[in-house]
């Protein structure tokens, strides 16, 4: 394959994940998007074949680890389930960053192998440097974030004294020596450079494990950034325009979404990183008084439902771990019958990683047209009859409004403005935030408990 045909064919795949990233920015276009993206990562991986069997002829390894990489893939994207989807997203990029490290040994053990001069430049051995420290951040930080979201490891922070400054001695440390394995000559830099990498990995370790779970949808698109940014380090050192176009893509686009999700939060990215959110308990939120909450049977809501001409539903978490989605679409599809305008409001945060809400409401082929964002439907909750709230807490937190308050200033869905609110939730127990919530003890709000499913499959029964 000629050099002008490699580089057309990796235009193609870089402009099919252009437009694979431009149809994912919407609900509508999102199949496509990931059609456009399904046909730029197939040009570039039968690119890359090619490009190997016309060197070496020797595309076997390479032909099995697809295939073994493949078949786990299919299996497991068979088995997860929709609420699984954050910590399967944690694990992919945790295997990102594991390859760019790997192809970082790889190329400091054998670069001629991996087309680089021998010995290895100074220039080449800093893009291996940034490329190996952020893909060993990027992969025991995605560890410690699958552990956190699946259940594995507690999501409170995990914190000590003298956490930031241990934190900062590791990354000065592991700066200085990724200088000394730029600048040592090949016969040393193996001690500095494997020190380097093991330093990087601690310090991924240490970075996550004082993040708290109400931070983890921001967690999950910072750790997409790094991924893509270790992608395009890598890429600059084996001089592969695919690798660098594509790691600029997903690094770009992650650290944009992560901006956007800590705006959503009302939180600067470098509290994120810093840590310490969603680590209070809810004893220490809502210790002290007792307060008395109105409660309802799923007859009682059904009732109030019926009878709304606007009602507004809040999907959140506990809609998600119940899989409640099809029977909510089955609810929606009951009242619109009955002349009730139905609208879904979606918060940027809900769930636990960015778009999750969005994700199960169109596994449910739920109408494009019903559901909206936070900005475009906060205004109508005045107007609405009812607000349904399945599983959410503190993204509808009125606390959110008051000052003082640990998310004093974070957008919130303002379903508090409705004049009926129904709460569907297992317990009291408070969300992520660790805060009390005052909704839930205003005099028009009934809370309805048990899991969601169950519930809205006995709200839509009752409205029959």
């Amino acid at each position: 394959m000629s050099a002008n045909q490699l580089a057309l064919w990796y235009l193609v795949a870089a402009v099919s994940f252009i437009l694979a990233l431009k149809g994912l920015s919407g609900p509508r276009t999102a199949r496509r998007g990931n059609v456009y993206g399904m046909i730029g990562m197939a040009i570039a991986l039968l690119v890359t074949l090619a490009l190997v069997y016309s060197r070496s002829k020797n595309v076997a390894p390479i032909l099995g680890g697809m295939a073994i990489g493949g078949i786990i893939g299919a299996i497991v994207a068979r088995r997860v389930q929709m609420t699984q989807m954050p910590e399967l997203v944690a694990a992919m990029h945790s295997l990102v960053g594991l390859a760019a490290v790997f192809i970082a040994v790889a190329a400091v053990n054998n670069p001629v192998a991996m087309g680089l001069d021998a010995p290895i430049t100074v220039g080449h051995k800093v893009e291996l440097f940034i490329g190996t420290f952020i893909g060993a951040i990027t992969f025991s930080g995605s560890v410690i974030a699958f552990g956190k979201l699946s259940g594995r490891i507690r999501s409170a922070p995990v914190v000590f004294k003298g956490q930031h400054f241990v934190n900062l001695a590791i990354g000065i440390a592991m700066i200085g020596f990724g200088i000394w394995f730029c600048v040592a000559p090949p016969e040393t830099h193996w001690m500095p450079f494997i020190i380097m990498m093991a330093l990087a990995f601690l310090l991924g370790f240490l970075l996550i494990i004082p993040i708290g779970g109400a931070d983890m949808p921001v967690v999950i698109s910072m750790l997409n950034s790094y991924s893509g940014w270790a992608a395009a380090g890598i890429g600059f050192s084996l001089d592969n325009p695919m690798l660098i176009i594509a790691g600029s893509l997903v690094g770009s686009s992650g650290a944009i979404l992560s901006y956007i999700m800590c705006k959503a939060m009302n939180r600067s990215f470098f509290s994120v990183i810093l840590g310490g959110f969603g680590g209070e308990t809810a004893d220490a939120a809502g210790a002290g008084e007792k307060k008395q909450v109105k409660t309802g049977s799923p007859e009682d809501a059904a009732f109030l439902l019926s009878n709304a001409d606007l009602v507004i539903i809040v999907p959140g978490y506990g809609l998600a771990v119940a899989r409640a989605q099809h029977a909510v679409k089955e609810l929606a599809q009951k009242l619109t019958s009955k002349g009730v305008t139905v609208k879904f409001a979606i918060h940027p945060v809900a769930g636990r990683m960015p778009g999750h809400m969005n994700v199960l409401l169109a596994e449910a082929e739920v109408p494009y047209d019903q559901v909206f964002e936070m900005e475009d439907i906060n205004s109508e909750f005045p107007q609405a009859d009812v607000a349904l709230i399945l599983g959410a807490n503190d993204v509808v937190n009125p606390l959110a409004e008051q000052k003082g308050s640990a998310i004093y200033g974070m957008p919130i869905i303002e379903a508090h403005k409705a004049k009926n609110v129904i709460v569907n939730k297992r317990s009291m127990a408070s969300g992520y935030a660790g805060l009390d919530n005052p909704l839930f003890y205003m005099d028009k709000t009934m809370m309805v408990f048990g899991d969601a499913k169950k519930v809205v499959e006995e709200l839509v029964k009752a409205i029959e």
